[in-house]
């Protein structure tokens, strides 16, 4: 049993008999601080939300779930999805903008949780108990960085262990079928169409068929005609269901478009043409994600008056919708009309003090209004409940600077660091602080995690 949280796990039992689900845990927070700081995951407060959303909605209706699930994404456009150690479950965003359905997206997500409920990493682990556990240890951040993004994995790993990075990270076609069979299961009854899967994979398969390279989904998920038709006639077997996606899910797949593909010039253009085709096809169906998406591309283009007329319509048509709120908390600091971001944000702040989107916007604007010290309350509240969270801790830095308090601007930094696995940057960010304190308490305590942070440096680089 691990008793301090810092502490992490002989990676020696990687190779053994059992590996325990504390250590799994540490292992996988290790992980993902990793690819925190390669610089690939998505701080998007609004896509992380729905992500983490749509995990816990098909989550509960796993077993074997021993730990609490985190869902995150990448942003990249390669179409890929991975899992890892401790209910880690990374999506790109390529894989969600190019979901047809909210069902198929669920449907990956599903099979995702499949492979980590099986333990599937895990076994896989046990398997290659012939190679030193010193081998597979150093092997196991290059195998998710694979998973990743695949190109970049293969060109860190040098020939000679290519055989012992694909026997870590490939599953074997015994725990891809059982990861579709549960898989399945998991997204029917969480109330997804069951058809999805086979339909998205199929659709995999016909774009392999045309390109010379496979989707990245592929190389990490080998797949077959076989496995499609033998989901289809599971998929015959569950309660039909509607293919009906939610209003989140086409928002946020079209946020991804005008904020993170393309560019803004070409996405106006997109946005506009598909919103006159739209109506001239059903003025009655909605088409609230292609004025978001409009918005998202304007702003993108500093053209705010024009994002603001139409974000002011959506709020006004669903004034609770979170992801309206945010970007017209965006517009109003950027056209410096901070009393009404103010107004926007601090009843729902009151409200929703742990909500991602809400507070950090909130604090944002009290930031920009140069409200420092209004905004570091704000956060300080947010980070003893969060405090993984690296927007946090970056706009609390920002606000102590702000602030002229330089030894909590670094202690701030310092604990950013440490969630992209920077040790050396956070403990040298924590000396700096050092030098600033004045009283032998507050020394000691930043002594201490100096100690705690050299520590997991240490253990890190034996991995």
């Amino acid at each position: 049993m691990l008793n301090n949280k810092n502490t992490l796990p002989d990676i020696g039992v990687v190779g053994a008999d059992t590996l325990s689900i504390d250590e799994e845990l540490a292992i996988g927070q290790v992980i993902y601080s990793q690819l925190r700081g390669q610089g690939g995951v998505l701080y998007d407060p609004v896509v992380q939300e729905y992500i983490q959303a749509l995990g816990n909605k098909l989550v509960i209706h796993a077993d074997n779930t021993k730990y609490p699930f985190t869902f995150f994404v990448i942003n990249n456009q390669a179409l890929n999805a991975f899992a890892f150690y401790g209910g880690h479950v990374g999506t790109h965003t390529g894989l969600i903008y190019r979901a047809e359905t909210e069902s198929e997206l669920a449907s990956v997500l599903a099979h995702e949780i499949a492979h980590v409920t099986q333990r599937h990493i895990v076994r896989r682990s046990q398997a290659a108990e012939r190679s030193s556990p010193l081998q597979i240890a150093s092997l196991i951040g290059g195998a998710i960085l694979m998973m990743a993004s695949p190109q970049a994995g293969i060109a860190a790993i040098s020939a000679g262990n290519a055989g012992a990075m694909q026997n870590q990270i490939n599953y074997t076609r015994t725990f891809e079928k059982e990861a579709d069979r549960i898989g399945l299961r998991i997204l029917s009854e969480a109330g997804f169409n069951p058809f999805s899967a086979a339909d998205f994979f199929g659709r995999l398969l016909e774009s392999k068929r045309w390109s010379s390279q496979a989707p990245a989904f592929l190389q990490t998920h080998p797949l077959s005609l076989n496995r499609v038709a033998e989901a289809r006639n599971r998929a015959e077997n569950m309660p039909k269901v509607q293919n009906i996606s939610s209003e989140m899910f086409r928002l946020v797949k079209a946020r991804i478009q005008a904020r993170y593909f393309y560019t803004a010039k070409h996405n106006i253009s997109d946005f506009t043409q598909r919103l006159k085709a739209h109506h001239n096809i059903n003025k009655n169906a909605p088409d609230s994600h292609l004025v978001y998406g409009l918005a998202i591309a304007l702003m993108r283009d500093n053209q705010f008056n024009q994002a603001l007329s139409l974000l002011q319509q959506l709020h006004r048509d669903d004034n609770e919708n979170l992801a309206y709120i945010d970007a017209l908390a965006d517009v109003y600091i950027a056209l410096n009309k901070f009393e009404n971001a103010n107004d926007l944000l601090k009843p729902l702040a009151q409200k929703q003090p742990n909500n991602a989107i809400v507070t950090l916007n909130y604090a944002n604007v009290l930031y920009k209004a140069g409200q420092h010290v209004q905004a570091i309350e704000v956060l300080k509240d947010y980070l003893m409940i969060n405090p993984d969270s690296v927007l946090g801790h970056q706009l609390i830095s920002d606000a102590y600077a702000a602030s002229q308090q330089p030894m909590q601007m670094h202690q701030a930094n310092a604990e950013f660091y440490q969630l992209l696995s920077i040790h050396q940057k956070a403990i040298d960010e924590l000396q700096f602080a050092y030098n600033y304190a004045e009283n032998y308490l507050t020394k000691q305590r930043i002594r201490a995690r100096i100690n705690q942070l050299r520590e997991k440096q240490l253990q890190m680089s034996q991995m």
